[in-house]
């Protein structure tokens, strides 16, 4: 007998204890959640293994938008995503727009799943992962991308990052508790606001000096489908192409508004981030396939950063400022980005 197991039959050893032991969970009444298909990635097992996992095994999963983004971060598969969603929704989310209290979890988000873009050079394509634009305020206005770039205090913040839990209980408190991404005059804002509320300028953009997303054609081809996105009307949104201006090293500049200071803590839907929204789109016509589907491709494309967005339809569509910070239902549509690079050399 040999004495050591060889790789393939190790990891077939070690995948069926993990199976069993799941199964072994199902039977004493505990269930998976997100943090234990995490853990699953990060030991690398198969992706076939750890759908079978979610599937034979009891869940309770937290499907907001915010953790899919977190957990598609994390390296959980679109297939490892769509077998949680299967399982239904965890008590107390919210549910997708037109569902009711007495539909069945398994048939409210079976037909649930984040958007997705895939790129197309020549016979290759490639998913592109699903990146969160940051949120980040400044006292200076919106003249232009360079200008922006130019703004220090507005690049530490975005480098900080959105504290998710401080937006998620302003949000919660219809508060003005600032997250630990908005600076002013250099120093992180933590506290409450004041009673005034002065006009600020939001900036989003993403970290980072350049996108891990290199392609070679100047005319790339983007296929959108964001058709089963819960909470949102598909009819409301339309892909674009941006293009992004590098900000000091440290992130990409997407776009930028001028709003109320609380803006971003309000509940209620009456912001109209898109109808003064300052950003570099790029000529290109999307083609509507079916609803929430396009296909779309922009010519000559010069070499630099770019992004894939959704943008609302009509300018004049209103948005809950907390939703928009949460990413969450047509927040999660506007902060949704897909990053790129077209290379110099890119025929």
């Amino acid at each position: 007998m040999a004495k050591y197991l060889s790789g393939p039959l190790v990891l077939i050893c070690g995948s069926a204890l993990v199976l069993s032991t799941y199964a072994a969970m199902g039977q004493s009444g505990k269930t998976l959640t997100n943090d234990d298909v995490v853990e699953m990635v990060k030991k690398k097992l198969p992706e076939s293994v750890i759908v079978t996992a979610i599937k034979s095994t009891p869940g309770n999963y937290d499907t907001s938008a915010s953790e899919l983004i977190r957990l598609n971060g994390a390296g959980v598969t679109e297939s490892e995503l769509n077998a949680m969603l299967a399982i239904g929704h965890k008590d107390g989310e919210s549910r997708p727009q037109g569902a009711t209290a007495d539909s069945s979890p398994g048939a409210i988000s079976a037909k649930s799943r984040m958007p997705s873009v895939l790129v197309t050079e020549g016979k290759n394509s490639l998913e592109l992962k699903l990146e969160k634009t940051q949120l980040a305020q400044t006292k200076n206005k919106p003249t232009s991308m360079g200008s922006l770039a130019a703004d220090s205090a507005m690049t530490h913040a975005m480098q900080a990052g959105i504290n998710t839990a401080s937006w998620d209980a302003a949000v919660h408190m219809n508060s003005g508790v600032g997250g630990t991404g908005v600076l002013e005059g250099g120093s992180i804002v933590s506290g409450m606001l004041s009673h005034r509320t002065p006009t600020v300028t939001y900036v989003w953009g993403v970290p980072g000096a350049a996108s891990g997303n290199l392609v070679h054609s100047s005319s790339p081809i983007f296929d959108v489908d964001f058709s089963r996105t819960p909470g949102v009307d598909t009819e409301d949104y339309e892909p674009a192409i941006v293009k992004l201006t590098p900000a000091q090293n440290s992130c990409r500049i997407v776009g930028a508004t001028q709003a109320k200071a609380d803006a971003s803590a309000s509940a209620a839907a009456d912001w109209q981030v898109y109808s003064h929204y300052l950003e570099e789109r790029v000529t290109a016509g999307p083609e509507k396939l079916s609803a929430g589907r396009f296909k779309i491709r922009a010519s000559q494309l010069l070499p630099g950063e770019y992004g894939v967005v959704l943008r609302p339809v009509s300018k004049t569509k209103k948005f809950s400022g907390g939703d928009v910070a949460r990413a969450q239902g047509d927040g999660l549509m506007f902060d949704a980005i897909w990053t790129f690079r077209v290379a110099d050399d890119a025929q």
